[in-house]
């Protein structure tokens, strides 16, 4: 279960963590006018473009690269938000985890109210163990009125809780994403996973049924469905789902476990 858990969702959150978080959009500082490109120094300008080329060398995976083209960006200006915020995504991909929370603390005194990065420290605390720590991250960015993200910030938070064992938190979070986005199946899947470990098969019936009678539906999600069918009894809907889990992932570990039986592993 666990290993379901992050398989699905790792990709969606790994997206995220760049969905706006290492873009070169011009930051203000709280309280200051939006910075556009008359204002820019030539310093500035210099590091921008410095950061542009990053973000295309860390998405093309060109990681030493990247961060060579960072080194030059934050010498250029120091200040320019976006750049250690990359870095720290960079050292995460890394797993160099002090200086990933170094860059992104950084990052958070030249603009305390930037969500995109309080929820990529949150992230990097999740991973390791620190989910008092990450829980504040998660909720610094979703308190913002401005974050755009919030329901990915709430699935990601619930997603952390479940791993540490927190389902009762973890399930007020992604009832809470799945409110704001009913249609990541990122949040329907995990919020499906956290409610059948906790026995409400019923509810979790529903959440991953709607994953499952789409074109999202994955190896993962049709393996919990089985096993949320087979706990509410339900014989026909197991054998659909191990039918589907043979015709389509016939070389899943999910199938494998389907053709022993073997539900409780």
């Amino acid at each position: 279960m666990r290993r379901g858990l992050t398989a699905f969702a790792v990709l969606g959150l790994l997206a995220l963590a760049l969905t706006g978080c290492a873009s070169s959009a011009p930051t203000a500082a709280p309280g200051s006018d939006l910075l556009t490109e008359s204002d820019e120094t030539v310093a500035r300008k210099r590091a921008r473009i410095r950061l542009e080329l990053a973000v295309g060398y860390y998405n093309n995976g060109q990681t030493t690269i990247a961060l060579d083209e960072l080194k030059q960006s934050i010498a250029a200006d120091p200040t320019l938000l976006e750049a250690h915020n990359l870095r720290g995504l960079i050292y995460m991909r890394l797993n160099d985890a002090p200086l990933a929370e170094e860059s992104f603390r950084k990052a958070l005194q030249i603009n305390p109210q930037a969500s995109s990065v309080h929820h990529n420290l949150g992230w990097m605390l999740c991973q390791q163990g620190r989910m008092a720590e990450a829980n504040r991250q998660f909720m610094n960015a979703i308190a913002e009125p401005s974050y755009v993200d919030k329901a990915k910030s709430w699935m990601t938070m619930g997603v952390c809780q479940a791993k540490a064992g927190q389902r009762v938190e973890a399930e007020a979070s992604l009832q809470r994403a799945y409110e704001l986005d009913a249609g990541n199946p990122v949040t329907g899947y995990n919020l499906a996973l956290v409610l059948f470990q906790r026995g409400e098969y019923l509810r979790a019936q529903f959440y991953i049924r709607r994953i499952n009678n789409g074109e999202l539906a994955n190896a993962e999600s049709l393996w919990l469905g089985a096993k949320v069918e087979r706990s509410l009894g339900n014989r026909e809907g197991v054998a659909q789902l191990g039918a589907q889990l043979a015709k389509r992932f016939p070389q899943s570990k999910e199938a494998t476990l389907f053709e022993r039986g073997a539900f409780d592993e």
